[in-house]
């Protein structure tokens, strides 16, 4: 279920993250919306109770759907947050199974980003960079299974569509000779490249996407309209960015240790002293 809800989980232009209700609904364990929509009027109080605006939490987005005779109608749907849908699992069908796993499930999501709003920068860039970890494997893995087998071409489309550059130009603007261009990435950067990577693979995932060349050319079409957004909002285009220390290094400043190069002319002095006793 854990999948389920993220599979689900949408991000719009502006990289905040939603979910739609009546997707939501059946991961719920509800058939009817009637009776899921009792349990989103009970989270709105709930919400109102702890004096945050609803309209930030359970927006209103109505859909058109088909209902058979090439004919459709309007009906009620909300992009729900992630706490939106924490106080709807606490205000729904304790009964449920998926009730109970729900609670969980954005209890911990919740906790977590109320965390992260306290780290300091160099906590939210080393938890951003986790997540890009934790997404680019989950893409290669659905980049796979639509038949792609150069992951250097796959990767280089989404930087590409993302930077205007290709993975060692971008290494070469940046000076930062053979690092991962991620590893020394700030955490602004870190997010443009994470909204790419998590929209790469939620489209694939959606168009059913099949063949190297197909699943590259979407990997830069995203990348360029994430490219295309930053520039509307007036943004640093990510190329523009100074890099910054390795996070590896970020790492080991954090627990008290010597950085990666200090500590290699370090063993190499030592090695030499030994030698020339």
């Amino acid at each position: 279920m854990h999948k389920d809800f993220e599979s689900v989980k949408k991000t719009d232009e502006y990289g905040f993250e939603y979910w739609e209700a009546r997707e939501l609904m059946p991961l719920l364990g509800y058939s009817r919306w009637e009776d899921f929509h009792n349990a989103i009027r009970r989270a709105q109080a709930a919400c109102v109770s702890t004096q945050q605006a609803i309209q930030d939490h359970f927006r209103g987005a109505p859909k058109m759907v088909e209902i058979g005779s090439k004919t459709a109608r309007k009906v009620v749907d909300y992009q729900l947050s992630r706490f939106a849908c924490y106080l709807i699992a606490q205000n729904g069908d304790p009964r449920k199974l998926e009730i109970a796993f729900a609670q969980t499930y954005f209890a911990v999501q919740t906790r977590k980003q109320e965390l992260y709003e306290t780290m300091d920068d160099d906590g939210k860039r080393l938890f951003t960079r986790q997540q890009v970890v934790s997404h680019n494997k989950q893409l290669f893995d659905t980049a796979k299974k639509a038949g792609v087998y150069n992951f250097g071409k796959f990767n280089n489309a989404g930087y590409l569509g993302l930077y205007g550059l290709n993975a060692e130009e971008i290494k070469q603007k940046k000076g930062i000779g053979n690092d991962d261009i991620l590893d020394r990435a700030g955490s602004t950067e870190l997010a443009a490249n994470l909204f790419r990577i998590t929209q790469t693979d939620a489209k694939l995932k959606m168009d059913g996407a099949t063949g190297e060349d197909v699943a590259s050319t979407t990997h830069f079409d995203v990348g360029s309209k994430v490219r295309k957004t930053i520039e509307l909002i007036g943004g640093t285009m990510p190329e523009e960015l100074l890099p910054e220390e390795h996070v590896e290094d970020l790492v080991r400043r954090k627990i008290g240790i010597l950085p990666r190069k200090t500590e290699q002319v370090s063993e190499v002095k030592s090695k030499k002293k030994r030698l020339k006793k």
